[in-house]
């Protein structure tokens, strides 16, 4: 998105090639920016500037990324054209006004089905209005779609966390060229201001190794006797890394060799060693530095001793599944018990891996079907998922990584 928004050519270099991404590239493409892919694998972006975005010609298909559509959705917000979205089954499920609320107030207009969900038309506003917004939720995709949007809008747009989310939007605007400030509120939020109609000024991306998509062979590699592995270059950001901190807490062995700084992240080799784990209490302040992890998390808790808590994590029931839902019908099913109410999961481990041998209906959920997965590499009978393609959005090349670290996921017709 950035270098669709620079002046000049950017190079984009170890880019993850998932669904998701994909589809953005392409929706980038629909709004004007000249997008190439290199026989290298490098990425070759030429923008149109911060205000030079054209109205696509026909609908945004965002498939499964919900990312993709609510930053896109700010971004267009504020160009006076009208911009079509839609994406597949999950994503036209999932809750949009948590990001149209605040866009509204910025000058554009949603016309959305019922709840706010896709399809939705963007009628950008032809004025738009800097604003200062508290989210209500502890959301970075909310954070960066008013970011975005502030962008192509004059004067300050200001957006208050009071949970800090992941900053990755913050730290590569800054390093585009934008004029970004930060400040650290008490109790740990923060108040994010972006002045707007910038020069974003192309440059060269080294993508990180995504902490994310490390959490599978991760955990796999605890949960695997005998097991040691080495995942280099993850970016190991802070607000990313509330999975690896709740591991080691749990007894996990695992070490940061080689810290060093790429792109204006932080990145390490993370080394991990087969290893026994203990069942905590992970604090609800820390969901949103793993929201995304807690699936795989529920796995590693199935196996290890005593109860984990899983507190204020009512956020999962509206990502590309109800997340909670999914992982205790699954895990009770392989029987373990679990006990789950609105905003917490209680994994109950046995201190060894379940039973197994059930099959999970992913519901279009990437990170339901790899966890389970990974269970099925260390549970006493195979794991079945009923739909495993909902696997690329985010992990193009999954099951070959996993079978190359010596599991064993057969793919049916």
């Amino acid at each position: 998105m950035f270098g669709a928004l620079a002046v000049g050519e950017s190079a984009v270099h170890g880019l993850l090639e998932g669904e998701d991404v994909l589809r953005t590239a392409a929706a980038m493409r629909a709004l004007g920016a000249e997008i190439t892919r290199g026989e290298d694998g490098v990425w070759h972006l030429w923008g149109r500037g911060v205000g030079g975005l054209v109205e696509p010609s026909d609908v945004l298909d965002m498939g499964n990324s919900g990312t993709g559509a609510r930053l896109l959705m700010g971004l267009v917000s504020s160009y006076p054209f009208s911009t079509f979205f839609t994406g597949d089954a999950s994503l036209r499920s999932r809750p949009m006004r948590r990001v149209t609320d605040p866009l509204s107030r910025m000058g554009a207009q949603f016309f959305t089905r019922s709840e706010g969900r896709l399809p939705a038309l963007v009628v950008g506003a032809k004025s738009p209005i800097p604003i200062e917004y508290e989210t209500k939720v502890a959301s970075a995709q909310v954070k960066s779609a008013i970011l975005l949007a502030g962008l192509n809008t004059p004067g300050v747009t200001t957006v208050i966390e009071r949970e800090a989310t992941r900053d990755h939007t913050e730290l590569m605007l800054t390093g585009f060229g934008a004029t970004v400030e930060t400040e650290i509120l008490s109790g740990g939020g923060r108040r994010i201001s972006i002045h707007g109609q910038p020069e974003l000024i192309g440059r060269t991306v080294v993508v990180p190794s995504d902490p994310s998509s490390a959490a599978f062979p991760v955990v796999a590699a605890l949960l695997t006797p005998n097991a040691h592995i080495t995942l280099p270059g993850i970016g190991v950001n802070p607000l990313r890394t509330g999975l690896f901190t709740t591991l080691k807490e749990m007894g996990a062995d695992l070490t940061f060799v080689n810290q060093r700084v790429e792109a204006g992240e932080s990145v390490a080799d993370l080394v991990v060693k087969s290893s026994t784990l203990t069942g905590i209490d992970v604090p609800p302040e820390r969901a949103p530095s793993m929201i995304d992890e807690y699936p795989i998390l529920a796995i590693a808790a199935a196996c290890a001793n005593g109860a984990t808590s899983m507190l204020g994590v009512g956020e999962l029931r509206v990502k590309e599944s109800d997340r909670l839902g999914a992982m205790a019908r699954g895990l009770t099913a392989c029987g373990v018990k679990i006990e789950e109410d609105a905003e917490t999961l209680i994994v109950h481990g046995a201190g060894s891996p379940p039973k197994g041998g059930v099959t999970i209906a992913a519901n279009l959920d990437h990170r339901i079907a790899m966890s389970f997965l990974v269970l099925g590499m260390v549970s006493q009978a195979a794991m079945t998922i009923d739909d495993a393609s909902s696997i690329d959005t985010s992990f193009p090349g999954f099951t070959e990584l996993m079978n190359g670290l010596g599991a064993n996921i057969e793919q049916g017709l």
